[in-house]
């Protein structure tokens, strides 16, 4: 067998504007659609995807 090495909790940069950008939009459909799926089982939860949406909504107002 070989050996594997994996880099658990790496991260790789965003170099560009654009890759931001298109990482938040999908980021935001995410929580958009999360919050929808549980609006009418539970209130707290789908309040708590709205608000990390509209977070990540005003940071791609600003870029």
């Amino acid at each position: 067998m070989n050996n594997q090495y994996c880099k658990v909790g790496s991260v790789t940069p965003i170099t560009s504007v654009n890759q931001a950008a298109s990482v938040l939009e999908v980021m935001h459909n995410n929580f958009m659609e999360k919050a929808a799926s549980v609006a009418g089982k539970d209130t707290q939860l789908g309040e708590f995807f709205n608000r990390k949406a509209q977070s990540i909504k005003k940071i791609l107002e600003s870029l």
